[in-house]
């Protein structure tokens, strides 16, 4: 499992818009619809329904949202990097300006959970989200997220 099997570089994003915890919500929908062909609001209301079990914000300034999606073949990501830091009820209280959402198909089992262990360990490293947070061009972001995963793997 790598970022280039999780994560379409049309699925990556800077946003300048994201208010609140809910905005980024709608925002990823959006972006998932436009990069995966799935219903926005389908997206969004199982991220809204994930999210009130525990907030998944992981501490850091960075957020993992994640959900089971109905109709999905395989495990898919969208990432997405704020201009501006939102409160997201984060374990260490902290403001989240890198969300990486993960979509697993309902029956999905050791994909989906090998895919958000990729992406926390990778988020993790202080290193990658200095450069994530210090290249705000989402192709650039692509590609930091891309390789920096093949040469770790290596």
């Amino acid at each position: 499992m790598d970022f280039a099997k999780l994560l379409k570089p049309e699925a990556v994003k800077v946003l300048t818009s994201a208010s609140s915890k809910k905005r980024l919500m709608h925002d990823i929908g959006d972006l998932v619809s436009n990069a995966y062909g799935l219903n926005a609001s389908e997206v969004v209301e199982a991220l809204i329904a994930r999210e009130s079990l525990g907030p998944t914000g992981v501490g850091h300034g960075v957020a993992l949202p994640h959900a089971r999606l109905e109709g999905l073949e395989e495990v898919i990501g969208a990432f997405v990097l704020l201009d501006k830091p939102i409160d997201f009820s984060s374990v260490d209280r902290q403001p989240v300006d890198i969300a990486f959402a993960l979509f697993a198909p309902e029956n999905a089992g050791v994909e989906h959970l090998k895919a958000l262990a990729l992406v926390a360990r990778t988020l993790r490293d202080s290193a990658i989200c200095t450069k994530l947070r210090a290249n705000p061009e989402a192709g650039t972001l692509y590609t930091i997220l891309t390789e920096d995963k093949s040469v770790q793997a290596a």
